[in-house]
């Protein structure tokens, strides 16, 4: 048993433009070496460029990419005797929202284009459209909770 203090939940300010608990979450991910600024400034781009194309609440389409790319169950390594099953468990809404955003940043990361804040936008408005990498993430860790329901009964 670990002897560990419990880690705290830090509490999460809102952004300073638009007041969402949820931007500032996505901007920690996409923060590198401490610089705040700049990772905010991709994300008000990335916002701008999907409020041009889609005409609707930017706020609102991030919140549905979020809501679409959230898994539901995912499968984790537990150890019974001598061999390591894959135990389907269910996601706290906290840590889905957390994978999501993690996804979201990775795949967008990884795409080819021009320069950050455009690919953020595009992955957020692919990821609300129910398409995209972030979603083909969340549907293989699905199949992979699927294929070892059998393991269930060792979930702890």
């Amino acid at each position: 048993m670990s002897r560990r203090k419990i880690a705290k939940k830090r509490i999460v300010n809102p952004d300073p433009v638009y007041q969402s608990k949820l931007i500032s979450m996505l901007t920690v991910r996409i923060l590198k070496s401490g610089k705040k600024s700049i990772a905010q400034k991709i994300i008000y781009g990335a916002l701008e460029v999907i409020e041009t194309r889609s005409n609707n609440d930017p706020l609102h389409i991030l919140e549905q990419a979020i809501r679409n790319a959230t898994p539901l169950v995912e499968v984790k390594a537990r150890r019974v005797g001598g061999s390591t099953y894959q135990v389907p468990i269910e996601v706290r809404a906290y840590r889905g929202t957390n994978l999501a955003l993690r996804w979201i940043t990775r795949f967008a990361k990884d795409r080819s284009g021009k320069n950050m804040a455009t690919k953020l936008a595009n992955e957020i408005i692919d990821a609300a459209g129910e398409n995209g990498n972030a979603i083909r993430k969340r549907e293989e860790t699905h199949r992979m909770a699927e294929a070892n329901k059998a393991f269930a009964h060792y979930r702890y």
